[in-house]
């Protein structure tokens, strides 16, 4: 791994910086399966990054220097493992701070082949702070972060202008940050956000909303959505 170049989260907090004293999820510990914890026991060390390894050389994780996605939130991991699996020439990275859906991530990729993947357990926040270095990912990917849909619980909608400005540091130049979302509240909010934030450009050609595009696998969630007519609704900024 690389030298670290920076402080710690602990240390930033020390000196009044990165505190975050709202997050944006609820911890929930499921019972994992037998899968999940046979699939945690046995490739953890093959597929698993940490915290403590601090600031990551994608590199030598990898072993190519083949361009980094990182997807922020993936679940239980099944479209993510499909987007890799679709796109042997990318690296993925993923992280999600809930164990049962990291287990299920790393037991479908085993089952897949999937090689060109690795995956946090732990809060994104921290992730960015300590481990990304800056300039260095291809795209970012948040789809169907928790909406928080009462107002008075806005404020823990991880899509904030300190965590686009986050996100903005570590994107290569001409690099994408990719959202999605299915309540329309909270894509106008991502739009207007990310309108108001610094060095980025819009992908829409109408300035808001872009098609799913065909790299995002739509899932049994969105099938079942459009048959009910719920909208989804597909955000791309490009770092400038």
């Amino acid at each position: 791994m690389s030298e670290r170049t920076h402080k710690s989260l602990e240390q930033a907090k020390q000196e009044g910086k990165y505190i975050r004293t709202v997050r944006s999820f609820v911890k929930r510990e499921g019972r994992l399966t037998k899968g999940q914890a046979v699939a945690l026991e046995s490739h953890w060390h093959e597929m698993g990054l940490t915290h403590e390894q601090g600031l990551v050389d994608f590199t030598q994780v990898f072993g190519n220097d083949n361009p980094v996605v990182l997807e922020i939130g993936f679940g239980m991991g099944k479209s993510l493992v499909e987007m890799a699996k679709q796109a042997p020439e990318l690296n993925f990275v993923g992280i999600e701070v809930h164990r049962p859906g990291v287990g299920a991530c790393i037991a479908f990729a085993k089952e897949q082949g999937v090689e060109n993947l690795r995956v946090y357990e732990h809060d994104a926040i921290e992730i960015l702070a300590d481990c990304i270095a800056d300039d260095c990912l291809q795209t970012v990917q948040l789809f169907f972060p928790d909406p928080w849909h009462k107002k008075k619980h806005h404020k823990r909608r991880i899509v904030q202008p300190s965590f686009i400005e986050a996100i903005r540091k570590k994107l290569k130049p001409g690099g994408v940050f990719h959202m999605a979302t299915d309540w329309e509240n909270y894509a106008e909010c991502m739009v207007e956000d990310m309108q108001q934030a610094p060095g980025f450009v819009n992908l829409s050609e109408t300035n808001d909303y872009v098609p799913r595009p065909d790299n995002r696998p739509l899932t049994k969630f969105e099938q079942r959505g459009q048959r009910l007519g719920h909208g989804v609704w597909d955000i791309q900024y490009q770092k400038q």
